[in-house]
């Protein structure tokens, strides 16, 4: 008997937290300081064929070396160290269960489990991972924990397209 109220208690809780972080307002922001429409390539997401990658599943915002990264939304910093393709990453779990992924950077200015706004410093442009050797830029995606599954379709890996979401939507609104 305790059991099955347990159960149904927690199954609450852990539905109003997944509802809740539907509800909770984007609040989105340009995350590379100074950028604009003109920082970026405005037909480059979701491009094919795109290096190690295969497909281009976000944008490349360029900027000088060292230029200031701040989170696009409120978040909480799931992860930030090093992988192979994107060198010097943070990722950002953000409103509506999104997480936000900053690569290519040169340095990290957060941490692990740290909350993040628009106004937060996460990091400085660079060239790190595969991005060696190139102009300087922030990789910016962002996917979703929820399969968005009216958006694959049948282009090269684009069954993942339901996963991804074009940050160049988010990029226009912004200043």
């Amino acid at each position: 008997m305790k059991t099955k109220t347990i159960l149904k208690k927690g199954s609450f809780i852990l539905l109003s937290i997944f509802t809740i972080g539907f509800l909770i307002p984007e609040n989105f922001t340009m995350p590379v300081q100074g950028a604009n429409s003109k920082s970026y390539n405005p037909e480059s997401f979701w491009y094919y064929p795109w290096g190690q990658s295969g497909t281009h599943k976000g944008v490349d915002i360029f900027a000088k070396e060292g230029t200031l990264i701040h989170s696009a939304t409120n978040g909480i910093v799931l992860f930030c160290g090093k992988n192979k393709l994107g060198g010097n990453v943070v990722f950002i779990l953000g409103p509506k269960w999104r997480i936000h992924y900053y690569a290519h950077l040169q340095s990290i200015q957060t941490s692990s489990f740290s909350i993040t706004s628009p106004k937060t410093p996460i990091g400085t442009v660079g060239t790190s991972g595969n991005a060696i050797g190139k102009t300087p830029h922030l990789h910016y995606t962002i996917s979703t924990i929820v399969p968005y599954v009216w958006r694959r379709d049948n282009s090269p890996q684009g069954y993942k397209k339901m996963f991804y979401l074009n940050p160049i939507d988010f990029l226009k609104n912004t200043k």
